[in-house]
Parts: C-alpha cells; sequence; structure tokens
C-alpha cells in the first residue's frame, strides 16, 4: 500500500531566526477506478481505505446499491518506473445483472482532490436517482448532541495531528456515538470512504445517522449523503446555494457553521430538537 504521509525538509522562519528541519505532510497520488476492466475515473486521494473509497464512489454514483452488487475488488498490476506495483489502479467486477448505466455516468477525467464534481457535462448527469431516500427518515437529534461532534471527529483525527492537511468525515448515531471516521486529502473522498465502509458493513441505508464533514458543504457532499440515506448532514463551514436546494428536494437535514454552541440550520430543520 502507499504511505499516508511523507517526510520533507523545510525552511521555517520564527522571526528573525531561519532553520532547517523535516516535516511530515500527507500523501496525494493518484487511483484510477475501472468497472469490468473499463477507465471510470481518477481521483486525487491519500491512499488508504481504497477499496472504501471505490465502493462509496460506485454507490453514490447510482452505480450499485449495496455490497452485493460488486463481485470482486481487486488492485491492478500498475507498477512504477522501477517495476514495483504502486496500487493506484483498482479494478472493481460488478455482479452479474448490474451494468453500467447507459449514458450519464461516464467521467473518464481527471479528479482533483478538492472538486469531485468539477468537470461533469451537465447538472442532470449529477442529480443521480437515490436507491434510499432520506425524505421519510423521522430521526431526531438534540442540538445539544449536535454540538458536541466537531470536538470528537477532531480528536479522532489521527493524521491530521501529524500533517494538518486532511478533510475527516465522521459518521455518528442519533445520540453522538462516532461509528466511524475517515481522512483524506480531499473532502469528497473522505465521505466516499466512510459510506464505502458502512457498504462492507452492509448498513446502507445509513437510515438514523448523522454526518459530520469537517470543510463546507458543497452539493456534491449532500448528493452522496442522500445516496446513501443519511437523514442529517452537519458541516463546520458554509453550505452553497446549489447544496441547500438539493437538501431540500430530497428531503436531508443540513447545518452549516457548527461552531461552538451555535449552527444553522438550512433545510428540515424538524429533525433537531
Amino acid at each position: 500500500m502507499g504511505r499516508v504521509t511523507t517526510r520533507t525538509p523545510v525552511t521555517r522562519i520564527t522571526d528573525t531566526r531561519h532553520t532547517t528541519r523535516p516535516d511530515t505532510v500527507v500523501v496525494e497520488e493518484p487511483l484510477e477506478i475501472r468497472v469490468n476492466g473499463t477507465p471510470l475515473a481518477v481521483t486525487m486521494r491519500t491512499p488508504g481505505s481504497d477499496v472504501e473509497l471505490a465502493q462509496g464512489f460506485l454507490l453514490t454514483e447510482g452505480i450499485i446499491g449495496d455490497r452485493s452488487d460488486i463481485a470482486a475488488i481487486r488492485y491492478c498490476n500498475s507498477v512504477d518506473e522501477n517495476g514495483v506495483n504502486t496500487y493506484n489502479v483498482l479494478d472493481v467486477d460488478l455482479a452479474p445483472g448490474i451494468f453500467l448505466p447507459d449514458t450519464g455516468i461516464e467521467r473518464n477525467f481527471y479528479t482533483t482532490s478538492s472538486c469531485g464534481v468539477c468537470g461533469k457535462a451537465s447538472l442532470d448527469a449529477i442529480r443521480q436517482r437515490t436507491r434510499h431516500s432520506p425524505v421519510t427518515d423521522a430521526v431526531r437529534v438534540s442540538a445539544a448532541t449536535i454540538t458536541e461532534l466537531p470536538d470528537r471527529l477532531r480528536s479522532a483525527q489521527r493524521v491530521f495531528d501529524t500533517t494538518g492537511g486532511l478533510h475527516a468525515a465522521g459518521l455518528f448515531t442519533r445520540t453522538g456515538d462516532l461509528l466511524a471516521i475517515k481522512e483524506d486529502v480531499g473532502r469528497h473522498n473522505a465521505v466516499d470512504k466512510l459510506i464505502g465502509w458502512a457498504t462492507e458493513q452492509s448498513s446502507v441505508p445509513l437510515r438514523g445517522t448523522l454526518l459530520l464533514v469537517s470543510g463546507r458543504a458543497s452539493f456534491e457532499l449532500v448528493q452522496k449523503a442522500v445516496m446513501a440515506g443519511i437523514p442529517v448532514l452537519a458541516a463546520v463551514s458554509a453550505p452553497s446555494s446549489l447544496a441547500i436546494d438539493l437538501a431540500h428536494d430530497a428531503g436531508l437535514t443540513l447545518i452549516g457553521f457548527l461552531r461552538g454552541t451555535t449552527m444553522n440550520i438550512y433545510t428540515h430543520p424538524d429533525r433537531i430538537t
């Protein structure tokens, strides 16, 4: 497997003092996801939980609905100039009877770590029809519980402590218990890894849960939550207008600016007590 972190020399300036020392930085490498041998997408990610990343990506793109739709996942023999496997190509074999959609899903382009949606041909291509709509989820979560979650997420970010360069996504129960956390240089990858973990556990749809992300709430993150049946998405930063529109239409409770004891509830506030 690839490295999650690496060491690099840096020059540090403190007032008038200059020192050179090693620094720990997060690794960013490409991962190509193939389906039945056909290249589907390339994303820049932090190595680790690659199988979960691929499963979460396929579920949130509407290609699969659960783990049973996948027959096998394996690393391809992608090698570097020294003949060493880079572990940067995954091939997913779909189960018999499961096929790629005829149109609207093939990306076949480079996806940056900051935006997994960038480059799609049209807005219609990313408004996937979920099999696990959260609209009927009657979960209720107390505001007091929600305000405690950022500290719980932050305390569980192991790699962030050494690099300061990773996004995090945490999945919580309605009472605030942490079910799983994933870190990645891309916020959309962190969420895919988390949903892929749940897919592997046969826990999708994720009814009665709350997803917390360490950055802003983009359209794509709302889409991923909706595709996995998550009823509540909270972010420590701002949502976009398109994220709010999708959350409203899909029946998802969207929270932004979750800081300290304050938060903004943008859609479906009835779930917050």
